[in-house]
């Protein structure tokens, strides 16, 4: 192995070094300081005579009289099953105090793409106990479906909820045959304070047990966030390829791995694209959410909610544009619901689940899901509409059945969407609720269910008792 003492120039977390051999692009670099401490890299770019490396634990302490080692091999991931109930750092190293992993294999981070031929279409319903989810934009086994907030929204509690409550809901059912369900949590760019609460809350919940944690802080260097998904994602790859575990992915804050992305960008001198983001941001987040899926004869299945923040709750962002180009859908935070104090804030109304009609109704969730599902989004929107006339000419100008479709879209509000962040509820449950407040309308405006359904699950005594309220 060749070691270089040939450092030209240092700029933000990269290091330029002249060679006199080809070098590979993604190798791994060990670099050790004049003081004896030694410091890991990553090829960014390897031209004739000369490579750019960027540092993982920033160029602190390097100088020209810094060693420059290359490996010849790409950043591995080491992988075992004895990685759950483990909290790593956001290079793959323990830092929860427990035993050093010994691994079955190490992978390299980049991973492998699925061959689309190979790809099993996802159709199967996972619960996440919150009825904003899985009655209106229902999340499914495979899929990638991100959450996008803005600053000071509780996306971090919603995670919280879904890695603690998430289950396949036919695999409890068979009694511990089939696959088993674990949560990969990688955190990227978060506070001490927000480390201690995700951690406080898994270890409280006992969720760490089926759960592997990566923790990458803000003061953490920003080239570790590029990796920090990564490494997520191969031991999701493993855990669900490999070992037959169906794995929830969260990747939280999107937003500030692209700032890395940015921010490294402008250190290599590249010419920025939108907002100065680099232009393959695209290709980039695609290699990260393009690696949810299932694979046909593998038991396991890797599904994926990356959480991202809008900068000024900016929906035409680069971020959550690009991220909605490639995703199924996406989960909306909403301010408006949060200052009046609903739990967890979802929107549903711009919200959506690409997928899901694919994974609910009879077999999968209930025959009445999707019914449902449409006329609340319709009773919904309709009372949305009429809040906005209400103000112009004030509620005793609305007739008796605009009266209702507005006290719907409050009780909607009221008793579908909040539930708390410690209120786990089954789709029985959920549709239950979506029922109670259906009832509340007259039949004649069930115009999206099922007459059949309707003689099954409609509620009289609601009406009545909503009539009676109102006299």
């Amino acid at each position: 192995m060749k070691e270089y003492q040939t450092i030209t120039e240092i700029s933000g977390p990269l290091v330029f070094a002249e060679v006199d051999e080809p070098v590979g692009y993604d190798e791994i670099v060990e670099i050790e300081t004049p003081q004896g401490d030694t410091l890991r890299g990553q090829v960014l770019e390897s031209s004739e005579g000369i490579v750019s490396i960027q540092v993982f634990e920033g160029t602190g302490g390097i100088d020209r009289n810094a060693s420059v080692r290359f490996l010849g091999e790409t950043m591995k991931m080491p992988v075992t099953e004895d990685l759950l109930g483990r909290v790593l750092d956001g290079s793959g190293n323990p830092i929860d105090g427990g035993p050093e992993i010994v691994p079955d294999e190490r992978r390299d981070i980049v991973g492998e793409a699925i061959n689309p031929f190979s790809r099993e279409y996802p159709e199967e319903f996972i619960q996440t106990g919150v009825s904003a989810i899985d009655g209106m934009n229902t999340l499914v086994r495979g899929q990638k479906l991100p959450i996008f907030s803005g600053s000071g929204l509780p996306h971090n509690e919603l995670a919280l909820q879904i890695a603690r409550q998430a289950t396949v809901p036919e695999e409890e059912e068979g009694e511990g045959e089939g696959s088993e369900f674990a949560v990969i949590f990688g955190a990227m760019g978060i506070t001490a304070e927000e480390a201690n609460e995700f951690m406080d809350d898994f270890e409280r919940t006992g969720a760490l047990e089926r759960s592997v944690v990566f923790m990458n802080l803000a003061d953490d260097p920003a080239v570790e966030r590029q990796v920090t998904p990564r490494l997520a994602l191969t031991t999701a790859e493993y855990l669900a390829f490999e070992e037959g575990y169906h794995v929830l992915v969260i990747l939280t804050d999107m937003t500030n791995y692209c700032e890395a992305l940015r921010e490294i960008g402008a250190a290599r001198e590249e010419v920025p694209g939108r907002r100065g983001y680099p232009g393959y941001m695209y290709t980039d987040l695609a290699q990260l959410y393009e690696r949810a899926g299932r694979i046909e004869g593998k038991e396991g299945s890797v599904t994926q909610i990356p959480i991202l923040t809008m900068p000024g709750d900016d929906d035409t962002h680069p971020i959550p544009d690009l991220t909605g180009y490639i995703t199924e859908g996406q989960i909306m935070m909403d301010r408006d619901l949060n200052s009046q104090g609903i739990e967890p804030p979802i929107n549903v109304l711009p919200s959506l689940s690409r997928l899901m009609d694919d994974g609910i109704g009879e077999g999968l969730t209930r025959e009445d899901h999707g019914d449902v599902s449409d006329q609340m989004y319709a009773a919904y929107a309709e009372g949305e509409d009429l809040r906005d006339l209400v103000n112009i000419v004030g509620r005793e100008a609305l007739s008796e059945r605009d009266n209702k479709f507005l006290d719907f879209a409050d009780r909607f509000e009221a008793e579908f969407v909040q539930q708390g962040y410690d209120t786990n509820r089954s789709i029985e449950q959920t549709l239950e609720v979506g029922w109670d407040l259906l009832s509340a309308l007259p039949k004649t405006e069930l115009n999206r269910i099922d007459e059949d359904l309707i003689e099954e699950h409609y509620r009289e005594d609601e009406t009545e008792s909503v009539e009676v309220e109102a006299e």
